[in-house]
């Protein structure tokens, strides 16, 4: 006896519409959709407007700068401004964020300074800016890997009884790695407080969702992890910024983590060497353009009497003087020291290390014989 086994995939059952609390027309949703979920008070969207104004002029900017060949790569965030700068908003001062190579306007929102974000796109330095200061962890280019790093410390921050709360940014095709799934099962096992907001794009580089997993949405796995998932419009601030910042409270009254995917789309190429005509629409492109999270909300400030012309200038008047700076600082050439190399390698100093280091450093300061001995000297030690 057979079974009868229905061939129509997974992926073809409609996922079920986004939460959201702002429509693309710029209106609030009813209270009956909102899912329990509160406008965010005008003041408050009015400052994530400004944010994502800015956020986005920075990385038009610094794709310019890329195209000129003034960067040697650039991953652009142009489309998910709303995810970014909604998960940096919740975030507390004490809190941590976990951010992938693509979330650049994060820093930025959190603080980081223009030149101190690109020093790793340039090649200058692995990284720029002051973790500690910032309290955030270097901008991961492997997937997923800053998912586990950022349980760790939330589990270290609940040992130790303090109110830091991790949070961290990954794209849909890090969910797809096995990083993420342990990720995510140790923070639910452990009730870490920990927030994962992922960003789908749509998008792991040239490969679209549909052929990364066979679930309706991201978040639905969640439920197989025992935490909260939830599936809001990623191009509505309002909406990501309420759901976020429940999760955040959540998880630092000891409610353990929770899994929220923000429904966006990439807009620019996966970075500069991309060419995503290959693998997707322009009608696509299009489709999204006109869902743009900045328009949406600025239609509905304009609405409620929030954001003047006047307004609106001043912000643009920031933005531009923003990308001003950051073309200034690209113009300075960078001071790379070579023996920068070989610091922060160990916590304690290895013979064989300092011994690579003297070799360089003869051979900077072209001393040939030094060179020469120190060449038979490593030779002598790779025979013993």
């Amino acid at each position: 006896m057979s079974l009868n086994v229905e061939s129509t995939p997974l992926t073809a059952v409609l996922a079920p519409p986004p939460l959201r609390l702002i429509d693309d027309t710029g209106h609030a949703v009813a209270e009956s959709e909102s899912g329990g979920f509160r406008l965010p008070a005008v003041d408050t969207l009015l400052g994530l407007y400004r944010q994502m104004v800015i956020a986005r002029r920075f990385d038009v900017q610094v794709t310019a700068l890329t195209r000129q060949g003034r960067l040697a790569t650039y991953p652009s965030a142009l489309g998910q401004e709303a995810c970014e700068i909604a998960a940096v908003a919740a975030l507390s001062p004490q809190d941590w964020l976990f951010p992938t190579y693509r979330d650049s306007i994060a820093l930025l929102t959190r603080g980081v300074e223009p030149k101190d974000i690109l020093a790793a796109f340039r090649g200058d330095w692995h990284s720029g800016y002051d973790y500690q200061q910032h309290r955030i962890a270097p901008q991961a280019t492997p997937l997923a890997t800053q998912a586990l790093h950022a349980v760790g410390l939330a589990t270290a921050a609940k040992l130790k009884r303090d109110d830091t709360v991790a949070l961290t940014l990954l794209g849909d095709g890090a969910t797809s790695e096995g990083d993420a799934h342990e990720a995510f099962n140790f923070a639910a096992v452990w009730q870490a407080p920990v927030v994962f907001v992922v960003q789908n794009n749509q998008f792991a580089i040239s490969v679209p969702l549909d052929k990364q997993m066979a679930c309706r949405t991201i978040a639905d796995k969640a439920i197989g992890y025992g935490m909260p998932g939830y599936y809001v419009d990623g191009n509505d601030v309002a909406a990501m910024y309420a759901v976020i910042s429940a999760a955040m409270h959540r998880a630092r009254s000891g409610g353990g983590p929770t899994l929220i995917e923000g429904l966006t789309y990439r807009i620019e190429a996966h970075t500069n060497s991309d060419d995503p005509t290959r693998y997707r629409k322009t009608a696509d492109v299009d489709l999204w353009r006109s869902r743009d999270p900045i328009e949406r909300l600025e239609k509905y400030l304009v609405a409620q009497g929030a954001l003047s012309t006047e307004a609106r200038a001043d912000i643009a008047a920031v933005a531009e003087q923003l990308a001003a700076t950051t073309r200034e600082c690209m113009t300075d050439q960078a001071v790379v020291d070579p023996l920068e190399l070989f610091e922060h390698v160990y916590s304690t100093p290895r013979t064989a290390l300092a011994e690579q280091r003297a070799f360089l450093a003869a051979e900077l300061d072209g001393d040939a014989s030094a060179s020469a001995a120190l060449s038979g000297t490593n030779t002598e030690e790779s025979t013993r």
